[in-house]
């Protein structure tokens, strides 16, 4: 696995003792014969493929984003079937992301209230990519939250601008923050790897929710500076155009399955999460 997510959640892995080996883009996508071969034999798969998002939804862009995510999907899941019973994988976990939910309120798994426009479209489409997998292999789903961590966009992106004291909510600052510390989307794939055996989707995000307001606040105050500043809503979509919704309006969503089950967050509040991005502790 390649990637920010996919180098954070294969040396977790490696720590653990399990052999870790990426699968070529050139292979993700082209001939899904090929893509059998390489993959026959392999115990697990964990498949995070997607380029990045959080930029002008350009009609290539919009077809990038929606392809790397779906139709990788559509060809690893082809590729499975076509391997005899005995040679697929036990396990197939998957990534998605809280995009699908409707923003503006707060969802548990349960909740089948989805977002109706072109993320809703992407994540939606990009789950249902996986659910004919033959009944054998363990299908698991994470919908990840907004990832910080010492090398997230979240974070490496806002840090010069609070140094200098600029800080500053976005828009209205009322929409949710759901954050999940890369450390905890590690150890959650980990988990899964290891101990959970059946199919479930489960929402990856850290158990106490925030709004972009108190995370604004809570990092201004972790490296001892002000941020009074808002950043109005149509100055972002000068930048971003219809992708500013995924700073404005943003789903909230707590792990509920995750604690049912018994996962524990090393990072369940923000104050912690940033501490330790910030001073390592």
């Amino acid at each position: 696995m390649s990637g920010y997510l996919g180098t954070l959640i294969s040396n977790e892995l490696i720590t653990r003792g399990h052999q870790v080996e990426s699968i070529p883009r050139s292979l993700l996508f082209g001939e899904i014969s090929a893509l059998k071969n390489f993959i026959e034999g392999a115990d697990i798969l964990i498949h995070l493929s997607g380029s990045p998002i959080l930029t002008r939804w350009s009609e290539k862009n919009r077809k990038e984003i929606y392809e790397s995510r779906v139709y990788s999907t559509k060809n690893l899941v082809e590729a499975i079937k076509m391997l005899e019973p005995g040679k697929r994988p036990r396990k197939f976990i998957q990534a998605s992301a809280i995009g699908i939910y409707k923003p503006g309120k707060i969802h548990s798994e349960e909740s089948a209230d989805f977002e109706t426009g072109y993320i809703g479209k992407v994540t939606t489409d990009w789950e249902n990519a996986s659910k004919t997998l033959s009944e054998e292999v363990n299908r698991i789903v994470f919908r990840i939250g907004l990832v910080i961590g010492k090398k997230a966009k979240t974070i490496t992106n806002l840090l010069l601008p609070f140094k200098l004291g600029l800080g500053a909510t976005i828009g209205s600052g009322k929409q949710y923050f759901p954050f999940i510390h890369e450390t905890d989307v590690a150890r959650a794939f980990s988990w899964a790897v290891d101990q959970y055996s059946q199919n479930a989707t489960f929402n990856l995000t850290a158990p106490v929710l925030i709004t972009n307001k108190q995370f604004t606040k809570s990092l201004a105050k972790s490296l001892n500076r002000n941020a009074f500043f808002v950043i109005p809503e149509f100055v972002i979509k000068l930048v971003l155009g219809e992708a500013t919704v995924l700073l404005t309006d943003i789903p909230g969503a707590v792990p509920s399955k995750l604690l049912e089950k018994g996962f524990e967050f090393q990072f369940p509040e923000i104050e912690k999460a940033l501490k330790n991005i910030l001073i390592g502790q």
